[in-house]
């Protein structure tokens, strides 16, 4: 079901009721943020290629930016559900194979609806994402679950904008979550899409920052290993975020991929 909001609209799918905006017309891409972000944060980025000719459509994650629930009760399965519901809302709009993009957490989603769902997918572009969930020792399981109430230096300002974005209360529930979703995850072995990244049929460009933390070099070239037509770029100097630190760059590595495909 679809309804209308101000400047966009919402999809309702199972529990999920998804936030998009759709702009353009061209070729299809969808845009996916990662955990707690919103599409707001890739206006520049959208707007760049609806310039090129390009139809984006740019939507929040269930629970966070607009979509809802909120707070979410995130669940081991939680990219998968995703995973379903952006497929669906490329169904429902009618996009045809889409070039589907994303960060971190919407990377992930963006790949496993390639392997999923590989004849809605033209073409995949992640940064920050890896296919896996990788935590041996509980630390980034630690960091999720005190975010809010004893955050570490450098995740400080990731914690001051999810109070600012959702409220205290808001953000701790929604963190604790999905510490424990990790756990669950974690428990059955980690995957996310690493499982069945050979079914990614499509060609698949992995970004990823040389300092970030999560999509460490080893796993980057473990999932690219598995994706048949799977491309591979470490950006210098960087960390997670590899759009907020060189949107120029990256606008213009997705523009020139896009021209590829």
């Amino acid at each position: 079901m679809e309804t209308s909001a101000v400047n966009g609209s919402w999809f309702d799918y199972g529990s999920s009721r998804i936030y998009y905006e759709d702009h353009g017309t061209g070729d299809p891409v969808l845009i996916l943020p990662g955990f707690a972000g919103s599409i707001e944060e890739f206006t520049a980025l959208r707007d760049t290629l609806v310039t090129a000719k390009y139809r984006v459509i740019t939507a929040d994650l269930p629970g966070s930016g607009r979509s809802e629930p909120q707070p979410r009760a995130y669940t081991g399965s939680y990219y998968q559900d995703d995973a379903r519901s952006f497929a669906a809302l490329l169904d429902h709009l009618g996009t045809g194979p889409t070039h589907v993009m994303g960060f971190s957490d919407g990377g992930e989603v963006s790949l496993l609806i390639a392997a999923m769902a590989p004849e809605t997918v033209r073409s995949v572009v992640t940064w920050g994402a890896v296919g896996v969930v990788s935590d041996p020792e509980g630390q980034l399981r630690g960091m999720m679950s005190t975010i809010i109430d004893d955050p570490i230096p450098m995740l400080k300002p990731f914690s001051e904008y999810l109070v600012a974005a959702y409220g205290e209360a808001n953000a701790r529930s929604m963190t604790q979550s999905v510490a424990r979703a990790f756990d669950e995850i974690v428990k059955n072995g980690g995957d996310i899409s690493l499982s069945k990244a050979g079914n990614i049929a499509c060609g698949a460009l992995l970004i990823a920052g040389e300092h970030d933390f999560m999509a460490t070099t080893p796993l980057l070239n473990e999932l690219a290993g598995r994706i048949p037509s799977a491309e591979l770029l470490k950006v210098d100097g960087v960390g997670h975020d590899v759009y907020s630190e060189r949107p120029e760059w990256l606008t213009q590595t997705i523009l020139d991929w896009l021209n590829r495909y």
